[in-house]
This record gives C-alpha cells, structure tokens and sequence, in this order.
C-alpha cells in the first residue's frame, strides 16, 4: 500500500512538475525569440532609412560600408533590393545562399510594405539563422527591401541555458516534493502497519499484541484506541474462560480422585455375579473422566502461556523424542524409523517441537497394531522446516480427516481406547502459537500422515 500510494503521488507530482515547467521554458524561448526580432527589426530599420536616401552613388558606397561593418560584426547576411527585388548591396560572407533559400517569402511581404511581424521559435536545437525583412519607404511609397539572415547562436544558448536551469530547478522541486511524499507516506501508513501487526499477532493468539503507534492523522490514532480497547475486551474475556476451564478442571480433579478412590474400597466387598463386570466398566469411565480432566489443564496452560518465541535446535529435538519413544515401540512391536536433517532450527516456543511429537508418536504407540511401522522425518522444505510422521496403520476414513485437529474428536473405531481425544488438538495449538502449522493427510500406499510445519531460523 505503501509504494502504491507513492507512486500516486509521485506521478502526480512528476506532471505537475511538468505541466508547470514546459510552459515556463516554452515562454522563456518565446521571450528570447521576442527580443532578437526587435533587436533586429530595428537594425533592418535603420538599414531601410539609409537605402530609402540613397540618391548618388556616394550614399550607395556609405550603405555598402554600413552593412559590411554590421555583417562582420555579427556574422549576418544583409541583402537590399529595389522594388523588382534586384539586388542593391549585399554583404556577409556565405548569406547567399541562406538569402536565396530563406527569403523569398519574407522579401515579398517586404515589398507589399509588411515587415517581418514573427521568428520562428528558437529552441537549443534550432533553428541556426532566421530570416526578417523590412521594407524600404514609407506607406504606398515602397522603393525596395532590407532583408536580414540572422544567425542565432547567441539566442539559443541563452534559451538553452534557461531551459537548463528550469530543468535543474524542476527536478530539485521534483526530489524535495518526493521526500516530502515519502515522509508524509510513512506519516500516513505507519499506525496503519503497526495494526496490521497488532491484527496478526492476535490472529495468531498471541492476546498481548497491541497496536503501539502514537502518529498519524487523528482518524487512525482513534481507530488504534478502539482496537486496543477491543484486544483488551478480548484478551480479559479468553482469559477468563481459560481460568475457568483450568479452576473447573482442578477442583474436578479432587473429587473424582476421590471417587475412583471409593470404587477402588468397594471392589472387595462385591459379590459374584454381574456386579464386578459392572464395577469394572464404572471404574475405567472414572479414569477416562481423569484422562479428560488432564487433557483440559494442559490444553489450558498451552493456551494461556505468555512464553516468548526462542531460537531451538529442531534436529536435536526430534532426535531426543524419537530416542525418547524408542523403548514403547519396541515393546508394542512397532518399527520406529527416522530421518532427521542436520542444523535445521526455528524460532517457536521453547520445546514446541518435542511436545508436538510426543502427541504424534503417542498417538502412533495407540493406534499402529504390532509389527507395524513408524517413520520420522525432518527437513527443510521452501524456507519452514517441516517434522513428518507417517505410520502404515488402519488410517481414518476421508470423513474423519478433517475433523481430526478438533478438541474431543475421537473415530469410532477408536472409542475404547484410552485418551481423551485432545492430543492432536494440543499440539496444533502449541504449532500455531510457534507460528508453524499443523496438517494431517492419507499415508501412501495406508496409514496416516501428519506434518507439522514451523518457520525457519537462522542456520547456527
């Protein structure tokens, strides 16, 4: 948003640049071109007296040696004709054929009595001489012409000199208007990227994130307050709810330990008959009910944990828990396999990595009947590293996929097996509050595949 609104602004600016600067030079040239007619209509003019008092051959030698001096002096070409344009005196140096080209035109309007009333206008480029003519007598009375090739170096060096100067100055203004932009710009989108990050970082669950910008127009520091006063709202009511959750689940824990205790002292007073079997099944729902209740206090502390995000050494994360698990899988007679790449770290909450895979393998050590197998696996993949863990097991059906990383969600074929359907929902929070992800997929040629995705760190 930011290069877009400067690049706005900055084409806008770049043509008011122009629009104000082209005119100004083409008046400039103008101007120039203005004087040098003047300048030398005034010359012609003078020329035009001493011609029109020519009577003897004495005046003609006196115009003759006035246009001589004025063509040296200048470097013009001078040419008096009579009214049938014959030619009286002519002088300078290669202006016959410059006078023959260019002033045809200009020396009959002389004739008629009209004077040269416009030049062409000079520009750095051209043209390199300009041809006037002024008539010679007065009124009705014209006896002849005075027709001047005028060169025009001087002219356009002065106009390219002020072209020149326009040119610096516009693009002086031009910088200073963009700098200005781009303070202004970042005036204006600062508070705007500051709660962008705000918006991020509690969509990502971090409840401490707030927009901290104090500039900017009084519409977005408004908008700041109010979506500070909404995180705050939001963050308390979570919070409580969190509370709630953990309190309710420990003062749960109390008497249900008791209870469990109670059916444990009741057990040797029962008689033979349906009673035990009965008695058995209520105790086994008394500890599926304690499972639970853990599962929520550590789903609980996840979710209100105020742990910062640190650098952590993923390969030798992975490693430990699979070594860790190694004896379960040996004792269930589940093959455990692993391919973990060296130096791959990130940057998420401390131990993330290694309670994520516990929940995985967890899940694996339940679920993969023996002689099954397990496979492990840790890479770099587009910039995140990416932890795999694929078994060749029952699977679930395509229904249950997605339904998978949802708290309680347990398949049917899996009812009576212990646990509280919370694993997966714990471990893709830890992911997500390390800024990573966690998905779940079909294993090739069956099983199950999970892959938990975290950002990268720095290599160490």
């Amino acid at each position: 948003m930011r290069r877009r609104l400067l690049a706005v602004l900055i084409v806008l600016m770049g043509a008011a640049v122009l629009l104000l600067s082209v005119p100004l030079a083409d008046t400039l040239a103008r101007s120039r071109t203005e004087h040098l007619l003047l300048q030398r209509r005034a010359d012609a003019a003078r020329f035009a007296d001493l011609a029109d008092r020519v009577r003897t051959r004495a005046d003609r030698a006196e115009l003759s040696a006035e246009i001589d001096r004025y063509a040296e002096l200048y470097g013009a070409g001078v040419l008096v004709v009579d009214s049938a344009g014959d030619p009286l005196a002519r002088a300078g140096a290669g202006t016959a054929a410059a006078l023959a080209a260019s002033a045809v035109d200009v020396r009959r309007q002389a004739l008629t009595g009209r004077p040269t009333a416009e030049l062409p206008t000079i520009r750095p480029w051209g043209p390199s001489t300009v041809v006037l003519a002024e008539p010679v007598g007065h009124d009705e009375r014209v006896s002849g012409a005075v027709v001047l090739a005028v060169p025009t170096d001087a002219a356009r060096r002065d106009v390219t000199v002020r072209s020149a100067l326009i040119g610096v100055g516009a693009i002086a203004a031009f910088t200073t208007a963009a700098l200005v932009a781009a303070g202004i710009t970042r005036w204006l989108l600062r508070p705007v990227r500051d709660l962008d990050r705000a918006v991020e970082g509690l969509a990502a669950g971090s409840l401490q994130a707030r927009a901290a910008s104090h500039t900017g127009p009084p519409e977005l520091r408004r908008l700041r307050e109010h979506f500070n006063s909404m995180a705050e709202a939001v963050a308390e009511s979570i919070g409580r709810q969190r509370d709630f959750v953990a309190d309710a689940s420990h003062q749960l824990r109390n008497p249900l330990a008791t209870l469990v205790l109670q059916l444990e002292n009741i057990e040797p007073h029962l008689r033979p008959g349906p009673g035990p079997a009965e008695f058995s099944r209520a105790l086994d729902e008394a500890e599926r009910l304690g499972d639970l209740l853990d599962g929520l206090l550590a789903l609980a502390r996840v979710e209100s944990g105020t742990a910062e995000l640190a650098d952590q050494d993923l390969s030798s994360a992975v490693r430990e828990r699979v070594t860790a698990w190694g004896p379960v899988f040996r004792t269930s007679g589940i093959d455990l396999a692993a391919d973990v790449g060296d130096g791959l770290r990130g940057r998420t909450l401390p131990d993330a990595v290694g309670r994520v895979l516990d929940a995985l393998l967890d899940n694996a050590a339940k679920f993969v009947p023996s002689g099954g197998r397990v496979e492990v696996a840790a890479a770099l993949r587009d910039g995140r590293v990416v932890v795999r863990v694929a078994d060749d097991g029952p699977g679930v059906s395509e229904e249950q996929l997605p339904t998978l990383l949802r708290r309680f969600v347990r398949g049917a074929q899996h009812q009576n097996t212990p646990g509280s359907g919370l694993g997966l929902a714990i471990a893709d929070e830890i992911a997500t509050l390390s800024g990573g992800q966690l998905s779940v997929g079909h294993n090739t040629p069956r099983g199950l595949a999970v892959e938990l995705s975290l950002p990268a760190g720095a290599p160490g």
